[in-house]
């Protein structure tokens, strides 16, 4: 032993300084060689980790002012009767719109049911007295087809040109212009 307290305790020696460098090249080599191997699946890793925790931060800052929306409403309570009762006046309007379509709709079915009636009672005292009941019929119908015509404006046609003219048949092979299929003769062939 020696008096000034150098052994292996006291501090560094050569050997435990190549021991820190081996160490390092030891984990140099490691490190290199799991890049080398493993590199690109680590630089995705990275990135999809990154991606992930961003938008959990965006979540996170996005839900805390959706309450304070809720906030809001609950500070204004008479806002929230108002749009409720403008909406259920708007309902009601609606509904009444409906109801009255509702009987004029119900009121024309019964005219309509009653001219029926009424037509087919008229048929069957013109048949008990021996008459024709199609031409009644045709005579009850007619003043309301012309009451309906005189209030319905005639739309003129225009004059088209036909396409073809008035001869053109398809079948008959006149009329069809410069192109036309003729069979061939019959009868042997001209080759020798």
């Amino acid at each position: 032993m020696e008096l000034g307290g150098s052994g292996p305790a006291a501090g560094p020696g050569p050997g435990q300084a190549a021991l820190g460098r081996g160490g390092l090249e030891f984990v140099q080599h490691t490190v290199g060689s799991l890049l080398s191997s493993y590199g690109w699946y680590i630089l995705l890793a990275g990135v999809a980790v990154y991606l992930l925790v961003q938008k959990i931060s965006q979540g996170l800052a996005a839900r805390p002012s959706s309450q304070r929306g809720g906030a809001d409403a609950a500070v204004e309570p008479d806002v929230v009767v108002r749009r409720q009762e403008a909406l259920a006046a708007a309902r009601l309007r609606m509904q009444e719109e409906l109801n009255a379509q509702a009987e004029r709709y119900k009121e024309r079915q019964r005219q309509l049911e009653e001219e029926k009636r009424r037509q087919k009672i008229a048929m069957w005292e013109s048949m008990q007295e021996g008459k024709s009941y199609k031409g009644n019929l045709k005579l009850n119908q007619q003043p309301e087809v012309e009451s309906g015509a005189s209030s319905a404006v005639p739309k003129s046609k225009p004059n088209k040109k036909p396409l073809r003219g008035g001869g053109y048949n398809p079948l008959s092979g006149e009329g069809g212009g410069t192109c036309s299929w003729r069979p061939g003769r019959r009868g042997p062939s001209a080759g020798g």
